[in-house]
């Protein structure tokens, strides 16, 4: 995947990326939805993401356990699949760790394309861990953005995602409070990784004009916005009966307003309105997200040799003799 990535470019993978989710957001009917199917534990979650659109059947399998980093692990891991339809037979198993970041970063920078104000060139990152410098090469590569304003309650991460991103061509502003942070920012992005309701901006925080990307919550008990700025702002999600579970809007009363994002992208309803509007995308990620990037994978590896053929699929000679071929294995 790293090889594949550098070969490409990263940037031209987060403006192929971003297009390609885009691609599948506009036939969006087409494919089967069901919240992601989840294993909760005190320490953290086990996820299985899946989807078809009747060709192609893919699903994601991730983790999510922010006490990893204290062991030196990853807090989220990730592998993917796909399948013909037509056959049930994989035909590309990937890592998705890098790819998810890849992806949500892609995600994000479609949804800003829709809804963030026109010409925006400064964003705020609040939260700078794994996903951070994909976040702000995305908007950067997609939208234009020319500076990133960091925050995290850990200086060694800021600091981390200050230097991964010194010859980006970004223009990178470390700060001290997330309320620095934020100051002409026309698109606030949240990441943070604790397992818990936090408040990681609050109304009086959040002036008008602004588009808030909230990717950090993302399961039952997790949030980082107060709720006033949702009584604010006009939200967008993916898939409401998965986001009113996992998003920002798990705080909120069974009947608050939400805008499918594909609605928009197809031109079904309205995005950005005016100028002092607030728009927030509660982004919890959502399969076909995977799904689009494991097509794009398997489309990108045609003609490399960044990838190995593995023999996992059992073929005996005999469809109907498969003991047959495990004794002949003896020989």
């Amino acid at each position: 995947m790293m090889r594949l990535v550098h070969h490409i470019g990263i940037e031209k993978v987060l403006v192929e990326l971003t297009d390609a989710v885009e691609e599948d957001f506009r036939r969006w009917e087409m494919f089967d939805k069901t919240p992601r199917i989840a294993s909760h534990s005190r320490e953290g979650v086990i996820e299985l993401m899946p989807t078809s659109d009747g060709e192609i059947y893919g699903f994601k399998y991730v983790n999510g356990h922010p006490k990893n980093m204290a062991d030196g692990l990853q807090t989220v891991t990730a592998f993917g699949l796909l399948a013909t339809v037509s056959t049930g037979y994989p035909v590309l198993l990937t890592e998705m760790t890098l790819l998810t970041a890849l992806r949500t970063a892609a995600t994000s920078a479609m949804a800003a394309r829709h809804l963030a104000p026109r010409n925006v060139r400064s964003m705020a990152m609040i939260g700078n861990g794994a996903q951070a410098e994909f976040q702000a090469l995305a908007m950067k590569a997609v939208l234009g953005i020319q500076e990133v304003r960091l925050y995290d309650i850990d200086a060694k991460a800021t600091a981390k995602t200050a230097r991964n991103l010194a010859n980006s061509g970004l223009t990178v502003t470390s700060c001290t409070s997330s309320q620095a942070a934020i100051e002409g920012a026309g698109i606030i992005t949240t990441c943070t990784a604790d397992k818990q309701y936090a408040t990681i901006l609050t109304d009086n925080m959040v002036g008008g004009g602004v588009h808030i990307n909230a990717i950090g919550g993302d399961c039952p008990g997790k949030t980082e916005l107060h709720r006033d700025i949702l009584l604010r702002a006009d939200t967008f999600v993916e898939y409401p009966p998965q986001t009113r579970i996992e998003g920002e809007i798990q705080q909120m009363d069974a009947d608050y307003p939400v805008t499918e994002l594909w609605r928009v992208i197809r031109g079904e309803a309205q995005g950005r309105r005016d100028d002092r509007q607030i728009t927030l995308f509660d982004s919890v990620g959502f399969a076909v997200e995977d799904f689009s990037a494991l097509r794009y994978v398997r489309e990108k590896l045609k003609g490399t040799d960044f990838y190995q053929e593995i023999d996992i699929i059992a073929d005996p000679d005999d469809p109907r003799d498969l003991f047959g071929m495990l004794q002949r294995a003896k020989d």
